[in-house]
């Protein structure tokens, strides 16, 4: 059966589609010992060998998907560079090879999925899907309604060194503690910028203290214990 090689490492779990062909582009993936840099190749998937980091790469037929509420002090990804704990490290005893589906920072805990479905990866982290998350955050002072209607409306953060206005949000006063000087806010968006949530609340002069993602689109942690995990279905995924 023909297929496109980006294609078959995301289906077997290797990464997301875009990241598979970054992979690609790099040099990393061979095709019957040869190299292959070439986005678009087409591989013959019951005969050719298919190798990533001189690892064999076999299409697993069984699709895993996994809620993770994940601890602060751990990096979303397979391995580290700088060799600090990683979210791969609370999901022991999964058999089957799962990458995290998007990113979560160290300092922010809850809601992460896992799996090695690739085409669900891509559809779950690109932008054009829209795909909502959801996060509690507690600020350092307390938050006005003129604030929150501008983090409503977009706000201006910098994004890759450029200015970048967020788009609309839905936000919601949770709690305001006068006499700590605290507020508790939620915050729903669609966009996956690098620490776009932090940043927004620091565009309207708040300090972020904790920050939690309470939900991938309906999906919630409030049933997993902080550092635990659970299988969902496909039922649940249409949610």
């Amino acid at each position: 059966m023909e297929e496109r090689l980006q294609k078959f490492l995301a289906s077997a779990g290797v990464a997301s589609r875009r990241k598979c062909e970054e992979l690609i582009t790099a040099g990393k993936i061979k095709v019957n010992g040869v190299t292959v840099t070439e986005l678009g190749t087409k591989i013959n998937t019951e005969k050719d060998i298919i190798k990533y980091n001189e690892k064999v790469i076999k299409e697993s037929n069984e699709k895993i998907y996994i809620l993770l509420n994940k601890p602060i002090g751990y990096v979303t990804t397979v391995k580290d560079q700088f060799d600090r704990p990683t979210v791969m490290s609370l999901i022991k005893g999964v058999k089957a090879k799962v990458v995290p589906v998007g990113r979560l920072d160290m300092y922010t805990s809850g809601a992460l999925l896992l799996s090695n479905d690739g085409e669900f990866v891509n559809t779950v982290t690109h932008p054009k899907n829209e795909i909502t998350k959801t996060y509690n955050v507690t600020l350092n002072g307390i938050i006005t309604k003129e604030e929150v209607e501008k983090l409503k409306n977009g706000v201006e953060i910098i994004d890759n060194d450029k200015p970048y206005t967020t788009k609309k949000a839905n936000v919601k006063i949770l709690k305001t503690d006068n006499e700590k000087h605290l507020s508790r806010i939620q915050i729903t968006i669609h966009e996956g910028k690098n620490r776009e949530v932090r940043k927004m609340c620091e565009s309207i002069g708040k300090k972020v203290l904790a920050l939690h993602r309470a939900k991938i689109g309906n999906l919630d942690v409030k049933d997993i214990p902080l550092g635990k995990w659970k299988y969902i279905d496909k039922r649940d995924l249409k949610m």
